[in-house]
């Protein structure tokens, strides 16, 4: 008789509505007995692991394209979004690690051929400062990231990130003691700088002047080698993006600039020098040099000449030999200018002659 009272399958639209019921409950009544706050958390915990089954499938059935449009449309309706969100912090990690996959399906999900995501978090561009200032608890910091880097899929948060407050806090972000904190925000500060390409064109030249001087003295210069790393190579990815040729000329046109990468040549790291090898190619590539770094590439000729004959990779590569050998003629032929001063009379020179 048992089985004449089953109860109906919920639908999706039903799953997010008490999804959203219980999300609603949990974040405003927090002087609620404690047993009774733990009953609804791991129903919320369950909740979710319903929806992520509908927009995954169950391991033997395939998800249903019309659930997941049904569920896709309620979920964004009603603020279930930031709501999920908000209350994130109070799961365990099992539950959590099923939103973040959640968050992660619902940003490609498209109902009626438009991105539901992109659209609602146009109008909710602030769910940012929510997830951004997660890296500074420890606690949250690997799953507001993972969030954010699916939300800066969309052009209009990336833009919206590049143009606040935040992109300033990331390089004390990039410092956390933390190794897996910061790999994790290294994992976002490269979406943020590599995704969309005329966004990050137009943020490097508005912003040229303040966000140099941060990456070349707190990322570049660190002491920690695995930042240093990082910052070598997604330089590299920059300046050799098209979308930045003007960046790139006006950054290979700085003495102080080449200085850094000259001392990054003498690291000790192999991985760093092979990376800092291609951002220094264009220096010494660029057809209009400035006297300056001119007269820096001819003073240290012999230095570098030796140094690049013996600069080796580990495997054959061809384009690198190309490039060495390209670097190798330019710095031979190259002539003291005589409208500049003499080595020793540039102020602050940290390369030796």
């Amino acid at each position: 008789m048992k089985g004449l009272f089953k109860s109906k399958p919920r639908t999706p639209v039903e799953v997010v509505q008490q999804t959203r019921e219980v999300l609603l409950y949990t974040l405003s009544n927090t002087e609620t007995r404690e047993r009774k706050r733990a009953e609804k958390i791991s129903e919320l915990g369950k909740l979710i692991l319903d929806i992520r089954t509908v927009l995954y499938g169950d391991g033997q059935t395939e998800p249903s394209s019309d659930a997941c449009a049904q569920l896709t449309k309620e979920f964004f309706q009603k603020d279930t979004f930031r709501l999920l969100i908000d209350c994130l912090p109070l799961l365990d990690s099992g539950p959590r690690l099923n939103a973040t996959h959640v968050i992660a399906n619902l940003q490609r999900q498209r109902v009626n051929s438009k991105l539901i995501a992109s659209e609602y978090l146009e109008n909710n561009l602030d769910i940012m400062d929510i997830l951004i200032p997660g890296y500074e608890d420890s606690d949250i910091a690997w799953t507001y990231g993972s969030i954010s880097r699916e939300c800066i899929r969309h052009q209009n948060v990336a833009r919206y990130v590049l143009e606040s407050h935040h992109m300033k806090k990331f390089f004390s972000y990039l410092q956390n003691p933390n190794f897996d904190i910061a790999s994790d925000v290294q994992a976002t500060f490269k979406e943020l700088l590599t995704r969309h390409k005329s966004t990050v064109a137009e943020f490097l030249s508005a912003n040229y002047d303040w966000f140099f001087q941060e990456y070349n003295t707190r990322l570049l210069q660190s002491e920690s080698y695995i930042t240093r790393r990082h910052a070598i190579k997604l330089l590299g990815d920059v300046l050799l993006d098209r979308s930045n040729s003007a960046v790139m000329v006006r950054y290979v046109t700085s003495l102080d600039n080449m200085r850094i990468m000259m001392n990054l040549l003498r690291d000790s790291n192999k991985t760093i020098k092979l990376d800092t090898f291609h951002v220094f190619k264009l220096f010494v590539a660029n057809q209009n040099k400035p006297p300056e770094i001119i007269s820096i590439l001819v003073s240290n000729r012999s230095k570098l000449l030796r140094f690049f004959d013996e600069f080796n990779v580990d495997k054959e590569n061809e384009q690198f030999e190309a490039d060495k050998s390209q670097i190798i003629n330019e710095i031979a032929t190259l002539q003291q200018p005589t409208d500049i001063r003499s080595c020793q009379d540039i102020e602050n020179c940290d390369v030796p002659c």
